[in-house]
């Protein structure tokens, strides 16, 4: 999954009728190169893929005094789908950028679907931990570095963060903090 496409879709949902400037602009401003991959070209790339799909439909053009005019695109059905399939897979996600774009746009989703979404993740991100501190008596095996053992419990603390950080936004949630769809 990509969470570029993700951000792509969101914005563009929030937005529409609006142009891959507007859309860069607006990931710009919640500075997501700090904690994605999204670049210009990632940005224009997915709009165009998006819309050759069908998820997305060209409205128009707006002028520009800055160059050429730019193209506008709104949501189609098929890109809402798309939408909501890219941030329930997020949701669950142990990836930090995909799990980060979905947080990114919670609020379009019902809270229990949210909620529900969010258990999954946190067990998902518990199992990780859990399965990476199993790990540990077996290392350094032979072929391993001696510090490998540093790594497993570098990145089974990074999962116990994510599994805590995950029940108190669950519970911020189930408090009724947030603007959700419902």
């Amino acid at each position: 999954m990509s969470a570029v496409r993700l951000l792509v879709l969101g914005v563009v949902r929030q937005q529409q009728p609006t142009h891959g400037y507007a859309v860069r602009r607006e990931l710009l401003s919640w500075r997501a190169e700090t904690w994605t991959n999204v670049k210009p070209g990632s940005i224009y790339h997915a709009l165009k893929q998006l819309a050759a799909e069908g998820k997305l439909a060209t409205v128009g053009t707006e002028n520009s005094a800055e160059g050429p005019g730019r193209t506008l695109y709104e949501m189609t059905e098929a890109g809402e789908a798309e939408f909501r399939r890219l941030m329930d897979g997020a949701l669950v996600s142990i990836d930090m950028e995909e799990l980060g774009a979905a947080i990114a746009f919670m609020d379009a989703l019902p809270r229990d679907h949210l909620v529900a979404k969010l258990r999954e993740q946190q067990r998902n991100s518990a199992e990780t931990r859990d399965g990476l501190l199993a790990m540990i008596p077996d290392f350094p095996g032979r072929h391993e570095p001696p510090h490998a053992t540093d790594l497993l419990e570098l990145w089974s603390g990074v999962f116990a963060n994510l599994t805590g950080w995950t029940a108190g936004l669950i519970e911020r949630l189930e408090a009724g903090e947030y603007r959700t769809t419902d």
